[in-house]
């Protein structure tokens, strides 16, 4: 059998890199892909741009203020004297935030009344204004309990205050930063569809040169046959793979904490069923056109959408939640962060593996049978 996948091996890697443009295409733009979208999918919120009217202008407007922009969310960009400037600003996006402090405002905190500050959010941004919420949430609060300390000394109280030692620990994401969530998702989003296309353009490539009849009249079987194509873009995905780990790491800070060893056999399942996938694709389709859109359509739209790369799937519709049952980047997004962010073990994540295990069987069996019918027609 080794004797007889040999010259297919042989053959599909001098196609490889005879062409150097395709085979540098294969290797490097994947990691070129992810600096891309490293860099564009960030979704923490920073240095958010703060108009503020305060009608108080006092000094306990002020210190109010300062909370706010001392710290490393908020951006002072403009000072009104008229609240109706507020709507045009934020119409023009040059503000997320406003304030409006009410003439009475340290009036009231003196008498130790509520002092109703307005604060507007830009909503179009839901994901952003939620996050922005939270952010000035906390700014008021900090002010809230700084007051309230400040009252209490001042009213004659002598004894000593004794806040609650609220401290959080943040495990295997201590920054909060969302590229080390998104660069596991990246992987696995890239990898597949470079896997998938790939793989399906090479055979369809065999049938517009007219080489597929020489395959035919070979006496290899279809197993065979599937095997000596896959090992190639097989190797060359693990090589891109590495290369991808490497420039997450150089470029973002992102360190594999788990097992490189379980890393390497959770990956390979997974490129073993995309390749599948992509050899599936390639006995349907009889253009390269038509097997380009194909995998496009099978792996892109699910794998951003639907594997919880981007989107949490536990906020989606149940509906949209079951279907996401059949993605297979599921899966691997899911045992990819586990080893990467999380340092976990087989046994974390053993559901998983067993599910893309299933994908890499279903997809090779699946390609295996069209491809005999292909063979024998």
């Amino acid at each position: 059998m080794l004797n007889r996948i040999k010259p297919i091996i042989k053959k599909e890697f001098r196609q490889i890199t005879r062409d150097r443009g395709s085979f540098a295409v294969l290797l490097f733009i994947p990691a070129f892909m992810l600096m891309m979208f490293g860099y564009a999918l960030n979704f923490d919120v920073r240095h958010i741009k703060i108009a503020v009217c305060d009608r108080d202008k006092s000094r306990l407007s002020r210190e109010f203020i300062n909370n706010f922009i001392q710290s490393e969310y908020f951006d002072l960009a403009y000072y009104l004297d008229d609240e109706d400037e507020i709507d045009r600003l934020m119409a023009a996006e040059r503000v997320r935030v406003a304030l409006v402090i009410p003439p009475d405002f340290s009036r009231l905190l003196h008498t130790g009344k509520d002092a109703k500050v307005q604060i507007i959010v830009d909503g179009a941004n839901a994901s952003a204004a939620a996050t922005t919420i939270g952010y000035v949430n906390m700014a008021v609060q900090d002010y809230s309990e700084k007051i309230t300390a400040r009252e209490l000394l001042h009213s004659g109280f002598t004894g000593e205050l004794q806040p609650i030692d609220f401290r959080p620990r943040i495990w295997y994401n201590p920054e909060l930063l969302s590229i080390k969530f998104l660069i596991p998702g990246l992987i696995g989003f890239i990898m597949m569809i470079m896997a998938v296309v790939s793989t399906a353009l090479s055979v369809v490539k065999e049938k517009e040169r007219g080489t597929m009849e020489q395959l035919i009249v070979s006496p290899l079987k279809p197993v065979e046959l599937i095997i000596g194509k896959t090992i190639p873009f097989l190797c060359i995905a693990l090589t891109a793979t590495l290369v991808i780990l490497i420039v997450g790491y150089a470029l973002f800070g992102v360190v594999v904490k788990g097992s490189f060893l379980l890393l390497g056999g959770v990956t390979l399942l997974f490129l073993i069923g995309s390749l599948g996938l992509g050899l599936l694709i390639s006995t349907i389709a009889e253009t390269q056109q038509v097997a380009f859109m194909m995998s496009l359509l099978m792996t892109f739209l699910p794998t951003f959408l639907l594997s919880g790369f981007v989107f949490p799937i536990r906020n989606m519709p149940v509906a949209i939640q079951a279907v996401t049952y059949f993605v297979p980047a599921r899966y691997f997004l899911e045992a990819l962060r586990s080893i990467i962010l999380k340092g976990a073990g087989l046994s974390a994540f053993w559901e998983q593996i067993v599910f893309l295990i299933i994908f890499a069987v279903l997809t090779i069996t699946f390609s295996s049978y069209r491809l005999s019918k292909e063979l024998t027609r």
